[in-house]
């Protein structure tokens, strides 16, 4: 199983509760216990400004390779700006774009690609989709950058590149499955941008496809929203599920979206998660993108759900699985975590990527044809 990484990804912000010191950490355990050998891991280039020009505007672009943030940009990416910053996190959205072309068999230079273009694609069918195979990403999961402006510690969304990337290159249909703490509002913005949360209090509950509400122990109920906007992208299916009353504020409207109550344990997050994939393999995507966020972890400090270590492993199993089951290419990147203890979130992580070890040793294994 290939692994992408770059010890560039260790960006000094200073005292902040972002660790990126978790991504090295994260390698030099891998290596440790044998997850993966060293000549697995694939170091990769820099997202080039055209590529991130795919997703964010020329506006915003040139902000950020200036210098020339405003205190409002700041403020909403909660990063301090330097050259280092920005460098560091061009070579971590290039590492997302790294792991979906070689999950999708679509790396080399002489493999059949379109001009890379901001208009979205629209053609009947992929071509030469390819199989169930798995690349992890040590970094990424950038969720929160929109197109013109990042927030919460996202300065780029990669995901969306990504998506984006292999568009050009015949993977028209995506999937992406969302479970960190957070609510993916940027990636739901990229490709829903007209998906504004519904009115306060609007039940969805009847909306064709929706899965049951989650009752919480107060009775309350929490319903699945699903898009209906007619300026979504028809491609790519978005799924977030997270903790509703968590960052952000404003949540927009993706493809599907379950908000949980806070305190959610293991066994509810698990029968909650199984609904939103058989949504998932019903939108018939080519390549699925799996943001594995270790921050709805029990003692994270900015998640406010109670799963454990184990829950969290059975998650990751049953993500991968699924998409193994499709026969579907599955890129897995890190997303957040912010565990009291750094140890915690490493351990989380590379449990991760073990269990896609695991699904890597025998992808054929649970195939539905």
């Amino acid at each position: 199983m290939h692994v992408v990484y770059s010890p560039r990804y260790a960006i000094d912000l200073g005292l902040h509760v972002f660790p990126t010191v978790k991504y090295r950490m994260v390698h030099a355990r891998l290596l440790e216990a044998r997850i993966v050998d060293a000549a697995d891991v694939i170091e990769p280039e820099p997202a080039t400004w055209r590529e991130l020009a795919l997703v964010h505007t020329p506006e915003y672009l040139a902000r950020m390779r200036d210098g020339t943030l405003t205190s409002e940009d700041i403020a909403q990416l909660e990063l301090p700006w330097s050259e280092a910053m920005v460098d560091g996190f061009r070579v971590m959205v290039g590492g997302t774009i790294k792991a979906a072309l070689i999950a999708c068999d679509r790396s080399h230079a002489d493999q059949t690609q379109r001009p890379l273009s901001t208009q979205r694609p629209n053609v009947s069918a992929d071509f030469a989709s390819p199989a169930f195979n798995v690349v992890c990403h040590i970094g990424g999961g950038l969720h929160h950058a929109f197109p013109n402006h990042g927030e919460g510690f996202c300065p780029f969304n990669d995901v969306a590149v990504a998506v984006r990337v292999v568009q050009a290159r015949g993977i028209e249909r995506v999937a992406i499955v969302d479970l960190d703490v957070h609510h993916g509002n940027g990636t739901a913005f990229i490709f829903n941008p007209r998906g504004a949360p519904p009115p306060r209090g609007e039940d969805l509950s009847t909306a064709r496809g929706a899965p049951p509400p989650l009752a919480t122990a107060a009775g309350a109920r929490l319903e699945p929203r699903l898009s209906t906007s007619a300026d979504a992208d028809a491609n790519v299916f978005t799924f977030s599920m997270h903790q509703q009353y968590n960052y952000p504020m404003w949540k927009p409207r993706g493809s599907l979206d379950i908000g949980l109550p806070d305190g959610v344990h293991d066994a509810a997050f698990l029968k909650e998660l199984e609904r939103g994939l058989l949504a998932v393999r019903a939108s018939r995507p080519r390549c699925v993108f799996y943001l594995a966020g270790a921050d709805p972890y029990e003692d994270d400090q900015l998640g406010g759900l109670r799963l454990t270590k184990d829950g969290l492993r059975a998650r990751d199993r049953m993500v991968i699985d699924a998409v193994r089951a499709a026969g579907v290419p599955l890129v897995i990147t890190l997303a957040g975590g912010y565990g009291r203890r750094v140890e915690d979130t490493v351990e989380i992580h590379v449990a991760t990527i073990e269990e896609a070890a695991r699904a890597a040793a025998d992808p054929m294994s649970g195939r539905i044809v």
